[in-house]
Formats: structure tokens, C-alpha cells, sequence
């Protein structure tokens, strides 16, 4: 029930980034529109910010406050899962623009349990914690960064995420209290290149960290994902600078 619930307000949400780009798309600072797929790659930080309390020389294991002791501090391992989404540029300028976009993407981490909380031992299994979210997404796209080709641009911004669902079997307690809706940041770095008449083909790397932690009691945990991006743009129009006498691409300045 829940996932039918989800997937109408996916069907909304993708009718009226849709419509805004239609009624838009004859407007001078309409750029284009694309599609990507994505890999994505990401792990969790966990800070136990009462660990410092532990005292294993006067503690009882059969007294102790186990909220010193579980979760410890630590890196998780990484989780691999895949991102899709659509999106559509803006900006009346060549160097600078505005990308929004809705994506739908996975993230985690691999997590061993603990065995014994008072001395820290752990599982040599791995359980998956797994979030899958609902993103808008705000770049603004910078072209010809540091001095690089008119190809290449950077992709600062900011995420905006709803948690579709989630599946959290290690550390539970902190794991499965994330928010319903969250932020994180991003820094992205893309190439674009042409494939057909108006349609070009690009490649990007994001980095997109929490801005902020996760907080649970004593427990900060903050996300880190990485994502490589392949897609397909459609740009409609060219400069009207654009010298037809000696055609050669100068870069996604459409």
C-alpha cells in the first residue's frame, strides 16, 4: 500500500516538473532537458559523542550504560546501488545556468551488528542498511571551469530529499530514525559532448555529502555518496553567434 502510495506521488511529482518545463520551453533562458542513469557509491560516518564515558576498568558489563558503548565510533563499508532521473537547464547566459531536476536514487551503507557491546566485538557478516530517496535537485552549472575546455562545467548545489523508503537491520535504533526529509550538498564535475544534431551526451562525478548529521540521542551519523552519471541532453536552439560557414562545436552554449 505504501509503495503505491509512493510511486502516484512519484507519477505527480514527474507531471509537474514536466508541465513547468513545457511552459517554459519557449522562454529565451530555456537550454535543454535530459535523462541520466547513475552508480552510486556511498557509506556512513557514525560519532558516538558519549564514548568518551567508557570506563572498562570500573565498569560492570552487567551495570554498564550500553549507550557509551553501542554503536561505537566507525566508518561503515561501502554500498553500491544505482540513481535515475530527468531534469531541464536554464540560464540566458553561456557560462553560468541553473539545472533542477527530480531523481530517484538509492543510498546505505554495509554494516557488521555487534556481538558484544561492552567490549565492541562485531559480526563478521555484513547487513545492509538501505535508504531509497526521491530528490529535487539544484545545480547551478558553471562552464569552462578553472580554465578547461567550454566542454567541461561544475556542478554546485544543493539536494533536497524525501525518504521513499528504508530498510535498516544494523544498529536499528539509529539507523531506522533518519528523517522523512533531508538536505545534502553537492559538488559534481561534467563533460558534454555531441552525439547527434541537437543531442549531446554527457558524463558526470558528484560528491554529495550531508551538510548536516543525523542525530539520535548521543548517536551523529552523516552520509556520504558518491555518483557517475551518464545521460543524454536535448538542446533545441543554437547561438544565433554560431558561425554556419565553419561549423564545429564550441562547447553546450545552446
Amino acid at each position: 500500500m505504501e509503495f503505491k502510495k509512493g510511486m502516484h506521488s512519484m507519477k505527480k511529482i514527474i507531471f509537474v516538473f514536466v508541465t513547468f518545463i513545457t511552459l517554459n520551453s519557449s522562454a529565451q533562458f530555456f537550454r535543454g532537458f535530459g535523462i541520466f542513469g547513475a552508480g552510486t557509491e556511498s557509506m556512513h560516518r557514525y560519532k558516538n559523542t558519549d564514548e568518551n564515558k567508557k570506563d572498562f576498568e570500573n565498569d560492570n558489563p552487567l551495570n554498564y550504560n550500553p549507550a557509551y558503548y553501542y554503536p561505537q565510533s566507525h566508518f561503515s563499508h561501502e554500498y553500491f546501488n544505482w540513481g535515475a532521473g530527468i531534469f531541464a537547464e536554464f540560464g540566458r547566459r553561456d557560462k553560468a545556468r541553473w539545472q533542477t531536476e527530480i531523481e530517484y536514487t538509492h543510498k546505505g551503507a554495509k554494516e557488521r551488528e555487534v556481538i558484544d557491546l561492552f567490549t565492541g566485538t562485531r559480526n563478521t557478516d555484513y547487513g545492509v542498511n538501505k535508504y531509497t530517496y526521491i530528490q529535487w535537485n539544484n545545480y547551478l552549472k558553471y562552464f569552462s571551469p578553472f580554465g578547461l575546455s567550454s566542454n567541461f562545467y561544475l556542478m554546485p548545489g544543493i539536494r533536497l530529499e524525501y525518504l521513499f523508503g528504508s530498510s535498516a537491520s544494523v544498529f536499528t535504533p539509529v539507523s531506522g530514525a533518519f528523517p522523512k526529509f533531508w538536505f545534502s550538498g553537492n559538488l559534481g564535475l561534467g563533460y558534454e559532448f555531441p552525439l547527434f544534431k541537437k543531442i549531446s551526451m554527457f558524463t558526470e562525478y558528484h560528491w554529495n555529502p550531508d551538510i548536516i548529521t543525523h542525530t539520535t540521542n548521543n548517536i551523529k551519523v552523516r552520509n556520504r555518496t558518491f555518483e557517475l552519471r551518464v545521460g543524454l541532453m536535448y538542446r533545441p536552439k543554437k547561438r544565433s553567434i554560431d558561425d554556419c560557414n565553419a561549423p564545429r562545436y564550441n562547447g553546450p552554449a545552446y
